[in-house]
């Protein structure tokens, strides 16, 4: 499960705003993080309920950006908790670069965690899987930047690690989300784990779907913000 939900990204965008580039991008990037923007998804597992995935957005006055991310998944047996992932990152965000990174994860008793900080045009990390410097720019794994889809290597917000990746774009499909039908653009995201992801055309990540153990995962998003 450490793999399964934060294998990827990198790529830093002026101001959060990107072009469209990618064969079936049917126009310009409009949405970009605003102060009080929330990313909120159900985590479906073989269909059933299996947790959240929540990415919060803050600016302050002087314009930082500061994007919180928690994942808490859960199976419960009874009352038991047969399985448990926990992981909470935050990425901090200034004149559209990458300028802090804290993220730590307890997945089901395995902790791991990563710090970085920018310092001379690079990152300076300090993970449990990966101590040194990454040339810039690069962003974490956190999925709600549509720059992934357009990079080769990410920053896990696990453990530190500098993941190598391959994007395939699988088309536009038709998607019903809090009522709407909204159309979005598919990407594979070849990794060590191999993962779907879903923007809509203003940029805005949508869905995502795994497989995880010969179980399929799916994180189904609450209302489009």
């Amino acid at each position: 499960m450490l793999r399964t939900l934060t294998c990827l990204s990198a790529c830093v965008f002026a101001n959060l705003n990107v072009t469209a580039e990618t064969a079936g991008e049917a126009s310009a990037f409009q949405w970009t993080p605003y102060d009080g923007a929330e990313i909120s998804f159900d985590v479906l597992r073989k269909g059933k309920p299996f947790g959240t995935h929540v990415v919060r957005f803050d600016k302050t006055d002087a314009g930082d950006l500061t994007a919180t991310t928690d994942v808490d998944l859960k199976v419960k047996i009874g009352p038991f908790t047969a399985f448990q992932y926990r992981l909470d990152s935050t990425e901090i965000w200034r004149d559209g670069r990458l300028v802090s990174l804290q993220g730590r994860t307890n997945d089901d008793g395995d902790k791991s965690a990563v710090t970085a900080a920018f310092d001379a045009g690079a990152l300076k990390v300090d993970g449990t899987a990966f101590q040194g410097t990454v040339d810039a720019p690069i962003i974490p794994s956190s999925h709600w930047n549509i720059n992934q889809v357009r990079s080769d290597r990410m920053l896990s917000t696990e453990d530190g690690e500098i993941l190598e990746m391959n994007i395939v774009p699988k088309g536009r499909e038709q998607l019903q989300i809090g009522g709407e039908t909204i159309s979005a653009n598919r990407y594979l995201l070849d990794s060590d784990i191999d993962i779907d992801l879903w923007y809509d055309d203003l940029g805005r990540w949508v869905k995502l779907t795994f497989q995880a153990r010969g179980q399929e995962i799916e994180y189904r998003l609450s209302d489009l913000y």
